[in-house]
């Protein structure tokens, strides 16, 4: 009975849901954490810490969210990323912005509406004696489904909504064999934009070598991992390629590698790519707190290094096909739920306890400290180029969050410092001695050093508001290696609605991100003045020209032997 007791005073588990699409992956890794599926018939509806589904959330489920809660989805997000919203979206910003800075998207059109441009665009190249090749997708279906590439007009054919993109006929070939990557993305944030790319991925190939005269070999010129599965020669050992249709990114720098090619500037037009692509759609995405979203972006890369944007997806494929899947996607999944930063209070499940251990009695836009951070204390994270190559803006100090206008009394003032200074004594006791606010022993979640040093950033004794922090640095940054960190952000130009608490991946002393989590690499925001621009409001014009500048300075650096 005493054991019995012993085990009723330790911290209930992290409770996750899980709709019946979700791929089991995730459910296997939240079971080797330590976490427990919700029990509908006992537990009450707010009694859970992470929701995870393939499709959408309805709107109640993003209004009644609570501090410690997640769901995997921001709102609106899968609208934006069909295929014929996504071409809209970047042939808007082409228009707004100029070509130059959305170069990365073959020319597109959405059928029937824009089928008359289609066809003067074809004329023209006729006219002009090119040989192009187009290649038509369905808007609504994926896997590769109901894909096919022309040459000649009179064998397109559709019966849904399609969009026809320019087909690109000069891929990087490995061994004759044509390939993608898949990028994976994570966005904690769209308000402000927070964007962390996976350092791991996958690269997919055609099982059969890339052929211009057989267009209709699906196994030659689609790369999707549904279909080349079923394709004759995907057990067989291809040259240099080996058996399956996979490798990850890791294998895939190994060979870029091996050629002595420098891949440094190749991996930063890929990170302009996420960021620019996310830009466009930013405005369009409402402002809720405590949601992530996890997209899979298909690059393709051609024989210059030029990498080209094929498609986003949306809850991309997290299914277990081959070794290179379980290696990439499992530890992906782990690395995500470090990246949601859970805290040992966030198992107590209450509001009142979250209040004292997670630091959110406040909102930021009314109690945040105003903080001054330089654009040289921010880690700047380049692969293969030394960081103090780069240069960086002018020096200069930016407020992170606009404190509340309205004059207060000097009691009050003193009256907030000093239930502040309680919290956090609260906070840092539990901390210290491994309990919970009411002094049962905290079992969850599994600590790691990622979380132990984000927690001890959350539990940092708040600033008066009186008082300027400046060089302040990421804490995190010691704990990665050289970061690509060229991003960039687009946002509305009204400003955006304030979540009730403080974004849940924040850290509590300098408002900022943390730069890596695992093998997530922060690309967005990489300096002062991006972060500047992605919060309160975005001045999306001078952002995209602050991007061209860093963009420039970059490629035009000298090259390390």
């Amino acid at each position: 009975m005493a054991d019995g007791d012993d085990n009723d005073n330790t911290s209930s588990p992290l409770v996750f849901r899980l709709h019946d699409s979700t791929p089991r992956v995730v459910r296997d890794v939240l079971l080797e954490r330590g976490w427990k599926q919700s029990d509908e018939r006992d537990q009450a509806k707010t009694e859970w810490n992470l929701q995870w589904r393939s499709s959408a959330f309805r709107s109640s489920d993003h209004d009644g969210i609570k501090p410690w809660q997640r769901l995997n989805h921001h709102p609106r997000t899968s609208q934006m990323i069909k295929k014929d919203c996504l071409a809209r979206h970047l042939k808007r910003m082409k228009g707004i912005y100029g070509s130059s800075y959305y170069e990365f998207s073959p020319v597109a059109f959405i059928l029937p509406n824009e089928y008359t441009a289609f066809v003067a665009e074809y004329t023209k190249e006729r006219h002009d004696n090119k040989s192009s090749y187009w290649i038509c997708k369905p808007t609504d279906l994926s896997r590769g489904r109901g894909i096919f590439i022309f040459q000649d007009i009179k064998d397109l054919a559709y019966d849904c909504a399609v969009i026809v993109q320019k087909y690109i006929t000069n891929p990087l070939l490995i061994s004759g064999y044509k390939f993608d990557l898949r990028i994976y993305v994570c966005v904690t944030s769209f308000c402000p934009l927070t964007v962390y790319v996976y350092q791991e991925g996958l690269v997919r190939f055609a099982t059969e070598k890339f052929d211009l005269s057989s267009l209709d070999n699906v196994f030659s010129h689609l790369t999707n991992t549904s279909i080349n599965k079923y394709g004759a020669s995907y057990n067989t050992e291809k040259e240099r390629v080996g058996s399956g249709c996979k490798w990850t990114l890791g294998q895939f720098r190994s060979y870029l590698h091996s050629l002595d090619v420098d891949d440094v500037l190749l991996w930063q037009k890929i990170y302009n790519i996420v960021t620019m692509t996310l830009l466009a759609i930013a405005p369009n995405i409402p402002p809720t707190p405590n949601c992530f979203e996890l997209f899979g972006f298909d690059i393709l890369i051609d024989d210059t290094l030029k990498p080209w944007l094929l498609e986003v997806n949306y809850s991309p494929a997290l299914s277990l096909d081959c070794s290179n899947d379980v290696t990439v996607k499992k530890n992906l999944i782990h690395d995500i739920i470090e990246l949601l930063n859970f805290k040992t209070s966030d198992c107590q499940r209450d509001t009142k306890i979250c209040k004292k251990t997670n630091l959110i009695a406040q909102p930021l836009h009314l109690s945040a400290p105003r903080t001054l951070i330089s654009d040289n204390d921010v880690t700047t994270h380049m692969s293969g180029i030394d960081n103090s190559s780069i240069e960086n803006d002018e020096p200069h100090s930016i407020r992170l969050a606009k404190g509340n206008t309205t004059s207060q009394s000097a009691l009050e003032v003193d009256q907030r410092n000093k239930a502040t200074e309680s919290d956090n004594e609260i906070a840092e006791m539990c901390y210290k001695k491994g309990l919970m606010p009411n002094g049962k022993t905290g079992a969850y979640p599994r600590k790691t050093l990622t979380s132990r040093l984000r927690e001890r950033i959350n539990i940092s004794q708040k600033l008066p508001a009186s008082k300027v922090i400046s060089k302040t640095h990421l804490t995190l940054s010691s704990l990665s290696s050289k970061m690509d960190f060229n991003g960039m952000l687009q946002s509305s130009h009204q400003k955006p609605k304030c979540p009730l608490f403080p974004l849940y991946f924040i850290s509590d002393l300098d408002k900022r991100p943390p730069s890596r989590v695992g093998d997530f690499v922060l690309v967005f925001p990489f300096s002062d003045s991006s972060f500047a621009f992605s919060t309160n409001g975005t001045d999306i014009k001078s952002i995209i020209q602050h991007i061209g500048r860093t963009r420039n300075r970059i490629s035009q650096e000298p090259k390390v032997a």
